[in-house]
């Protein structure tokens, strides 16, 4: 035996280092691929801060210069609203050199327009001459300008879609409201700048709407809708787009389909805010030159290692003469593992057979436990009808006692319906179905609990349908499944200070009766319908009522099915497939 295991060990041996070097290159590509990612998010998180920091700096310069602009025109207003002249002009009416006058002062401020208002809202003076006589009386800057004595900011949109930025006040000529000073501020000037330079800006208003870009079509909407993601056309496109991102950061947001950097800052300006979007490209330039480095390094590596290995494959001669006895080896190997399988067949069958009989005695069990469970009741009921009977013929009341000799033999002949409907456990049949009112069924089954519900003070409500409810089932097993679900209600509020025990029966696509108390709940709903599963005490029952119920529910084409109510207590429906009025007729 030694001998043979070291003749293979001879015949394996190349085989060995034939594994060991396809290992060996398995893991320099396993090295050199970990090297590219990594080096890939290093260089991809420092280009990127860069760029961050980049842009933050650019966003920090271009929010100063939109508030100088703004606050160097934010004191015009005011400055012109105490202007001699200007003031002369509207108390005498004589607006002749006003608009040159205004003319100069723009040269001097550098404000976009200027433009003088008298008390009605037309324009009386302006730097614009073609607005002269313009009536502006409802233009925001007029109306809010004139309701407050301080100078006011107004962002309106013009009809071309762009946004115009003013400042306004009205002029006070002895405590009463001549006119308005409207100055105009050119923030549209940064736009035009902004376009020079390879990111997108926006500025949002308080209300987050757009209000000045570098793209005209997002004005007026908002950062959302102006970065909806569009598909890129094609399959290629999509490809090469994602090629380009493999390696990147989470992208902040998509613009037109390409991933950006986000940054924004705070203008100090009615709640405005300044965005830019960054494109990546550069910085996937960048670790794009690095990676093409490192991957040519690693392929000339790996283009030596197979050279090497290829040189070697033609000195790896095995004897074919050894392979007879490997195959002797391979042969005598087999033969042991097919005896260990005949054998290892022949315990599995002796297990079966075992496993079979525990199964027989354990259906045997199951079927002793039906028939005492389902039996239990009616034995209850004779004997409390037999007392009653032993009462009523002590007082000579012979016609009420035989009332109570015939529930007996109705019992009687129950029991004997149960002991031969309890073969259903094991073999399924349909013999004994019959077009069935469920609403008899249930009051069938509220008689046949009647001694229990006497001895225990139960709230029972019912609510049942005026029309027929008709399935097709056997009479006697429906009642049985309604009895044990009365029977687990009553069990379950035993210790419920006000026990209350609804029945809901209702007419749909199905026949739904439904069982709900006011008892503690439900605790495992998974094993609640398992043979011998339990919650009561040793000998107040053996766990087969559920079992018995969900397949002589299952046995009419229904479902039991069971859950927690909202305000406690269970929750038990059987849901029975109606039966329609030509299929009774029919039947």
């Amino acid at each position: 035996m030694l001998g043979v295991f070291r003749k293979a060990r001879v015949v394996f041996a190349p085989e060995g280092a034939e594994w060991r070097k396809r290992i060996a290159l398995v893991a320099l590509i396993a090295v050199a691929v970990a090297t590219v990612w990594v080096t890939n998010t290093w260089l991809t998180e420092r280009f990127t801060e860069t760029t961050r920091n980049r842009a933050q700096v650019r966003l920090a310069l271009y929010s100063g210069n939109v508030v100088s602009e703004l606050q160097r025109a934010s004191v015009v207003p005011l400055l012109l609203s105490r202007d001699p002249t200007l003031i002369n002009a509207l108390n005498t009416s004589d607006f002749s050199q006003s608009s040159q006058q205004l003319i100069s002062y723009v040269d001097e401020i550098g404000a976009a327009s200027l433009m003088l208002l008298d008390g009605s809202g037309r324009v009386v003076a302006a730097t614009d001459r073609n607005r002269i006589g313009t009536n502006l009386r409802n233009a925001p800057f007029f109306v809010e300008a004139q309701r407050s004595n301080d100078t006011v900011f107004i962002t309106s949109r013009t009809e071309a879609g762009a946004y115009s930025f003013t400042y306004s006040r009205s002029i006070v000529i002895n405590r009463k409201k001549a006119g308005v000073i409207v100055v105009g501020v050119d923030l549209g000037k940064f736009e035009q700048n902004w376009a020079g330079i390879a990111d997108a800006i926006i500025v949002t208003d308080s209300e987050g709407q757009i209000i000045l870009s570098t793209e005209p079509r997002w004005r007026g909407r908002t950062v959302e809708e102006a970065l909806a993601v569009r598909s890129p056309p094609s399959a290629i496109q999509r490809a090469l787009q994602a090629t380009a991102d493999w390696g990147a950061l989470p992208p902040d947001a998509y613009l037109m389909g390409e991933a950006v950097m986000r940054n924004s800052a705070r203008i100090n300006h009615h709640g405005w805010r300044i965005i830019s979007f960054t494109s990546y490209v550069s910085i996937r330039d960048k670790v794009n030159s690095v990676l093409a480095l490192e991957i040519m390094g690693f392929a000339i590596l790996l283009a030596g290692t197979f050279y090497m290995m290829s040189r070697r494959a033609q000195l790896r001669s095995i004897g074919f003469q050894q392979e007879t006895r490997e195959l002797r080896e391979l042969n005598a190997r087999l033969q042991r593992e097919i005896a260990e399988r005949e054998r290892a067949e022949k315990n599995l069958e002796v297990a079966e057979q075992t496993l079979a009989q525990s199964s027989k005695l354990a259906a045997l069990g199951e079927m002793s436990a039906a028939v005492s469970h389902e039996l239990n009741q009616p034995l209850a009921a004779m004997k409390t009808y037999l007392a009653g009977a032993r009462l009523l013929l002590q007082r000579k009341r012979s016609d009420e006692a035989l009332s109570s000799f015939q529930r007996i033999d109705d019992l009687i002949e129950r029991m004997g319906a149960i002991t031969r409907q309890l073969k259903s456990y094991a073999r399924k049949g349909g013999d004994a179905f019959e077009p069935l009112d469920m609403r008899s069924c249930v009051s069938g089954a509220l008689s046949m609990m009647e001694p229990q519900l006497k001895r225990r003070r139960v709230t029972i409500t019912r609510s049942l349908p005026r029309e027929k409810v008709c399935v097709m089932a056997d009479r006697v097993r429906l009642e049985q499944v309604i009895i044990n679900l009365l029977r687990n209600a009553l069990d379950a509020t035993r210790e419920s200070p006000a026990p209350q025990v609804d029945l809901i029966l209702s007419a749909g696509e199905t026949a739904t009766l439904t069982v709900r108390d006011n008892g503690h709940g439900i605790e495992d709903l998974e094993n609640l319908f398992e043979p011998f599963y339990t919650t009561k005490e040793p000998g107040d029952g053996v766990g087969l009522g559920l079992a018995i119920s969900s397949g002589i529910v299952n046995d009419l084409g229904g479902r039991l099915t069971a859950r927690n109510g909202r305000d406690g207590g269970a929750v038990f429906e059987v849901q029975l497939p109606i039966l329609s009025q030509d299929v009774e007729a029919a039947e």
